[in-house]
């Protein structure tokens, strides 16, 4: 991408978007195109589709989605599957309309099998049913894969969905409610040694895997995958063991009992640490296959101690 290139971040004041903004602006892109949903609802087609016809940006960057964790996913899947679908389906579709060079779709590797082999290769989407949890997110985000699949094999466009596992950073989602597991338990802890209380309980057993990616290392990823050489950049569209689709993540993993013993650790928490077996697990592991972003040059530079580390200061910080 050249630097002066008109580049769009959908989604910019999110976890991911804002990071990606930050990447970009420290790597001297100077031509970027932000708008906040208050500015432009992406699910409004009418306005999706006099914005590109009137900014017509080089690249595109789709990091903007409606999110959440366990009990956001299980509580609100009409309105997850609704406008995660009306979001992407706006944006890449206009983006091909007026011409975009390059468009990445980040999405989730929930979008796998519940019970597919470990770890995640990207030819294992839909060779199995899906996490109950969040399959009306999963499915979304599938649809989305398949739409720029589809564009580059009618239209000839070049784009490429990729796939980030459980991320964290600053700027996070830190609601009880609707957040992920590692802002949630770090919040718990946090609240739980300024109140003094003498236990801290985390849902579910304890035992299933994760993999963690700091949204940082994610950001590097993407402006590597987008800056390819056009041969490379093609190989991944058109070659792929799975054509224009490819993980994002670290490749190691920790259960969620070592996760919450981390986060007590950074916290300074001294009290107990009890699991909830009675509440739903999720996926029993989830960790990706990123042999295909390794292969390319990229790995992860951001250790989980020290990620956790720097989100509970930025944490302490904002509050």
């Amino acid at each position: 991408m050249d630097k002066n290139a008109k580049i769009y971040v959908a989604g910019h004041r999110g976890l991911v978007g804002s990071s990606i903004v930050r990447k970009l602006t420290a790597e001297g892109y100077t031509n970027l195109v932000l708008r906040t949903s208050g500015e432009l609802d992406l699910r409004n087609q009418a306005a999706v589709a006099a914005f590109f016809a009137g900014e017509q940006p080089d690249y595109v960057f789709l990091a903007a989605a409606k999110v959440g964790g366990i009990v956001a996913n299980s509580t609100y899947p009409a309105d997850f599957i609704y406008d995660n679908l009306m979001i992407q389906n706006n944006v890449i579709h206009h983006a091909r309309v007026t011409g975009v060079k390059r468009l990445l779709f980040l999405g989730s590797t929930c979008i796998y099998p519940k019970l597919a082999p470990q770890p995640l290769k990207e030819e294992y989407l839909l060779t199995g049913p899906l996490e109950p949890t969040n399959d009306a997110y999963a499915v979304a985000k599938i649809a989305g894969i398949t739409l720029c699949r589809s564009c580059n094999r009618q239209y000839g466009t070049r784009y490429l969905a990729a796939m980030p596992t459980n991320l964290y950073g600053p700027g996070d989602n830190f609601d009880l409610e609707t957040s992920h597991v590692l802002p949630a338990l770090l919040r718990k802890f946090h609240e739980a040694k300024k109140s003094g209380a003498g236990a801290v309980t985390v849902w579910g057993s304890g035992t299933p895997l994760r993999e963690f990616l700091h949204v940082d290392d994610l950001a590097a990823a993407c402006l590597f995958l987008m800056n390819l050489p056009e041969d490379v950049y093609s190989s991944l569209i058109t070659h792929h063991p799975s054509p224009a689709l490819i993980n994002i993540g670290s490749g190691e993993e920790v259960s969620i009992r070592d996760l919450a013993l981390l986060i007590r650790e950074v916290v300074g928490f001294d009290g107990e640490l009890t699991f909830d077996s009675t509440k739903p697990d999720g996926t029993p592991r989830k960790v990706c296959d990123v042999s295909s972003l390794h292969d390319l040059g990229w790995r992860h530079s951001i250790g989980l101690k020290e990620g956790v580390r720097a989100v509970y200061r930025w944490y302490r910080d904002t509050r």
